[in-house]
């Protein structure tokens, strides 16, 4: 008797069978793209403004041009991104414990907090950079830097705080209170409990939307060129005024979609292979 084992002819067959399947659905996702793709271009190309449209927004040669002061605007709004978003995250995380808290002393605190994100969620972030732009200058208040991009990133960071503190919040009310009876009975303090068992868990929750919320943060940064921020959005206005060429917008779309695509792909991957691990939730046995 050989020792060897081999499918039997069902799988095979099985495997045959899912194997076509996905060669089918390919081709016929291939199909649809290409036909979808096709009937873009002639609509597009058959217009009756197409040739004014291509040389005015897809003009090879200005595009080359604009490029590298736009790639330079980019450059802040890479850096405003990455400063705002941390502040955020460290500041919606505070808030969020903060909001959380049952302790009746840290009422009037819990109250501050909840009319902040109250107030900065429910304000569009364009009337807050407009209002932070020109209401805080205009207080000469003589330590307050009143830069364009200064301003520009504390009111993003003001709105995307309260974003984000919400967010933390869902997260640490998702924990199951059982898990906070355990870590007490086994002599953790109240503080302890929040740093070691609650928050963690409530980060590893809100994760997927916290990841979207810093991708969409990447694009809003392109909002500090209405304070007068030369990014790469105003680089563009500038490139753009006199010349009636609209192309450096399109640059600078095509800047913005290079840092946010690969992005968005980053976190769809994360969430797929989280979703396959499961949630992994934390128990207090686990503790340190």
């Amino acid at each position: 008797m050989s020792g060897h084992w081999a499918p039997s002819e069902r799988a095979l067959a099985r495997v045959a069978y899912r194997r076509r399947r996905r060669r089918r659905s390919f081709l016929v996702a291939l199909a649809s793209t290409v036909v979808v793709a096709v009937l873009a271009v002639v609509v597009l190309v058959g217009s009756p403004g197409w040739e004014r449209a291509r040389e005015a927004f897809f003009d090879p040669v200005e595009f080359v041009d604009v490029l590298p002061a736009v790639a330079q605007g980019l450059w802040l709004n890479l850096r405003v991104w990455v400063i705002a978003g941390v502040i955020a995250v460290v500041g919606g995380l505070l808030l969020a414990i903060a909001r959380t808290t049952t302790a009746p002393a840290l009422f009037p605190l819990r109250a501050v907090v909840t009319i902040y994100i109250d107030v900065f969620r429910g304000v569009p972030v364009l009337l807050v950079l407009l209002l932070v732009g020109f209401g805080l200058p205009a207080l000469r208040l003589p330590w307050l830097p009143i830069t364009a991009v200064f301003l520009g990133t504390l009111a993003i960071v003001l709105t995307y705080t309260a974003y984000l503190a919400e967010i933390f919040r869902a997260g640490i009310e998702s924990v199951h209170p059982s898990q906070v009876a355990a870590a007490r009975a086994l002599g953790l303090t109240r503080g302890q409990t929040t740093r070691r068992v609650v928050v963690p868990q409530a980060v590893r929750a809100v994760t997927p939307a916290l990841l979207n919320m810093i991708v969409a943060l990447q694009k809003d940064s392109g909002l500090i060129s209405i304070l007068g921020a030369v990014d790469a959005i105003r680089a563009a206005e500038i490139a753009v005024t006199g010349s009636y060429n609209f192309t450096a917008y399109v640059a600078a779309g095509f800047l913005f979609l290079l840092i946010s695509v690969p992005l968005t792909r980053l976190v769809d991957a994360y969430n797929a292979r989280r979703g396959g691990r499961g949630s992994g939730r934390a128990t207090v046995g686990a503790i340190r």
